[in-house]
C-alpha cells in the first residue's frame, strides 16, 4: 500500500474509474476491451515508477489488444501493438531487469543517453514511423496521421 503515493493512488484509481465509467455508459457488452484497458492503465502506473511489472503488464495488454483489434478487423492496430508495442515492452523488460536501481528489482536505474544515441534514436524513430505509416496505409487506417504520430511518440518514449 505504501509503494504508491496518495497522488499516484488517486491517478490510478481515477483512471480505473474513468475506464469503468466508459464501459458502463457506452460499451458494457465488450468485457475483453475493458479488461485490456484496465491492464493497460495499470501497466502505465507501474511503468511510470520504473517497475518491471509494468512491462510485463504491457506485454499482456498488447496481446489482448492485438486479439481485440483482429476481431474488429483493425489490422493496422493489431500489427502496431503486436509488432511494435509488445516487442518494445519485452526489450524494455529485459533492460529493466538487467539494470535494477541499487539492487531494488522493483525499480530501474535511470540511464542517460549520449548525443550519438539520441541521433540514432531519431533515425530509428523515423524508419519506424515510415514503416508503420505504410503498414497503416495498407490497411486503410482511419485518421492515419494521428495513428502514425502515436507510433512515433510511443517508440521515442520507450527508447
Amino acid at each position: 500500500m505504501r509503494y504508491f503515493t496518495k497522488g499516484e493512488w488517486g491517478l490510478w484509481l481515477g483512471s480505473m474509474a474513468a475506464v469503468m465509467g466508459g464501459y458502463f455508459l457506452f460499451d458494457s457488452g465488450n468485457t475483453e476491451t475493458v479488461i485490456a484497458s484496465l491492464i493497460g492503465v495499470t501497466s502505465l502506473i507501474f511503468n511510470a515508477k520504473g517497475n518491471p511489472i509494468g512491462q510485463v503488464l504491457m506485454v499482456i495488454f498488447s496481446l489482448l489488444y492485438g486479439v481485440i483489434s483482429y476481431t474488429f478487423n483493425y489490422y493496422g492496430e493489431m500489427i502496431t501493438y503486436v509488432g511494435m508495442t509488445m516487442p518494445m515492452a519485452v526489450f524494455a523488460l529485459i533492460s529493466w531487469l538487467r539494470n535494477p536501481y541499487k539492487g531494488n528489482k522493483s525499480e530501474v536505474k535511470v540511464n542517460s543517453i549520449s548525443k550519438n544515441e539520441t541521433l540514432f534514436m531519431f533515425i530509428a524513430a523515423t524508419v519506424t514511423t515510415v514503416l508503420f505509416y505504410n503498414i497503416l496505409a495498407y490497411f486503410n487506417t482511419a485518421n492515419i496521421i494521428p495513428s502514425t504520430l502515436s507510433v512515433t511518440t510511443s517508440f521515442i518514449a520507450v527508447y
